[in-house]
């Protein structure tokens, strides 16, 4: 599952058929019905008796795309988040670093999220520039509700010299949303894969 208005290049998903059949007719038929909806199938496998698309997942990766620029995007729109400011994207990169490992996420975790426990393990945590565009690529086994959002929000404040990057390490150990940077908009937040264990029933795009 993803927020309203985030995008979604490697989401998986199952259902339950009443009889079996060919993955490609499948395939086949729910594009033919989603028609014109946004939303493609690449493939789709039969699933061993206990995968869950959700819970057997051991790695998720999301990309959020920050558009550094003074002019407003155009066929980005509503796919970047525009940020007008000059950001320092080295000085972003270098306070990522601080939230890197197993920690209690509480301050980047939304009032609404149901999680059981704050703890989670974050594997990466990436800032990169290229022209006027700020990339942020993060990795884990699974996120808390808005964690990501609000991870770009805090690193924002340090990219436009509001906080100095050590700032970032006092609002974790806080534990508290408060303590934290805003939750950026959705529309530059992209869920591009996930990964489970092998065995897997994910092929190939038929």
């Amino acid at each position: 599952r993803t927020d309203a208005g985030v995008h979604a290049e490697g989401q998986v998903a199952q259902l339950a058929l009443p009889d079996r059949h060919d993955a490609r007719a499948v395939v086949n038929a729910l594009n033919f019905h989603m028609k014109p909806l946004p939303v493609v199938v690449l493939a789709a496998a039969p699933a061993p008796a206990g995968w869950n698309a959700r819970f057997s997942a051991v790695r998720r990766r999301y990309r959020y795309v920050i558009l550094n620029r003074r002019p407003r995007p155009a066929l980005d729109a509503g796919r970047v988040w525009h940020v007008a400011v000059p950001l320092d994207a080295e000085a972003m990169g270098r306070a990522a670093a601080h939230l890197l490992g197993r920690h209690d996420f509480s301050s980047f975790r939304a009032a609404a999220c149901q999680a059981k426990s704050p703890l989670r393990t974050l594997d990466r945590l990436e800032v990169t520039r290229h022209g006027t565009r700020i990339t942020i690529v993060a990795e884990a086994r699974s996120f808390l509700h808005h964690q990501v959002r609000n991870m770009v929000g805090t690193l924002r404040l340090v990219g436009d010299g509001s906080w100095p990057a050590s700032r970032v390490a006092d609002a974790l150990a806080a534990r508290s949303r408060a303590a934290a940077g805003p939750t950026a908009p959705p529309d530059g937040l992209c869920l591009t894969g996930v990964a489970y264990e092998e065995p897997s029933p994910l092929p190939t795009p038929l």
